[in-house]
C-alpha cells in the first residue's frame, strides 16, 4: 500500500547498510527516475531498529530497504518489533527489504562476471594491487570471484569506488534480482 501524505505525493525512504550500498542503489534510482526516494546509510545493520523508530513518527513514510543474508535476523526482528509478521524472507520482501546472497558485493561479481570486475578494478587503477592481492599465500588457490570479494572490502575507500564502477556497468538483465525488486518495489510505491 502506498503511503501518502496530505499533497498526495509518495514519500519512500530507503535503508540500507553503508555507504557502497548507497552507491548502487542511488545510481540506480537515477537511473530509473527514482531521485524522489530518500536513501538513509545506516552505518551498519544493527542500527536498523533506531532508524525505524525515527521514521515511525512520520506517517506518510513507506519504509524498505536492502540487507545481507547473514543480517536477517536482524530485520526481521527490528520489523517483528513493529508489529510486523515476518517468518522469512518472502514476509520481508513483502514489507520491502529484499536480501543479498550472500552481500551487495557478491551480487554484483556473479551478475557482471569476474572479468567485468577485473575490468573495472583495472579502470581504477588497482590492478596491481589486485595482483599481488592473488599471490597471496591465503587467497592463491581460492577462485578469481573469491578474491575479488575480499579486494574490495581491502583498502580504504577501495569498496565504494568499486562499487560505483560496478554499479555504473550494471543493465537491465546484469542488475541483480534484490536490486530489480527493491527498484519495482519503489516504482510501485511513488507511482
Amino acid at each position: 500500500m502506498t503511503t501518502t501524505d496530505p499533497t498526495g505525493t509518495a514519500k519512500v525512504t530507503v535503508l540500507v547498510e553503508g555507504r557502497s550500498d548507497a552507491a548502487v542503489v542511488g545510481s540506480l534510482f537515477a537511473h530509473h527516475g527514482l531521485a524522489d526516494a530518500e536513501l538513509i546509510v545506516m552505518d551498519g545493520i544493527t542500527n536498523i531498529e533506531r532508524q525505524l523508530a525515527l521514521l515511525s513518527a512520520d506517517e506518510w513514510v513507506s519504509v524498505c530497504g536492502l540487507c545481507d543474508l547473514g543480517e536477517v535476523g536482524f530485520v526481521e526482528r527490528a520489523l517483528a518489533r513493529r508489529g510486523m509478521e515476518v517468518r522469512d524472507r518472502d514476509d520481508l520482501a513483502r514489507h520491502g527489504f529484499f536480501v543479498c546472497d550472500t552481500d551487495l558485493e557478491d551480487e554484483l561479481i556473479r551478475a557482471l562476471g569476474a572479468d567485468e570486475v577485473v575490468a573495472a578494478v583495472t579502470e581504477l587503477g588497482e590492478l596491481g594491487r589486485f595482483r599481488t592481492f592473488q599471490n597471496q599465500p591465503e587467497w592463491r588457490d581460492r577462485t578469481t570471484e573469491d578474491q575479488l570479494h575480499r579486494f574490495a572490502g581491502s583498502g580504504s575507500g577501495r569498496k565504494l569506488r568499486l562499487a560505483e564502477a560496478l554499479a555504473a556497468r550494471l543493465t537491465p538483465t546484469s542488475t541483480p534480482k534484490p536490486l530489480r525488486r527493491l527498484v519495482a518495489h519503489v516504482e510501485q510505491l511513488t507511482r
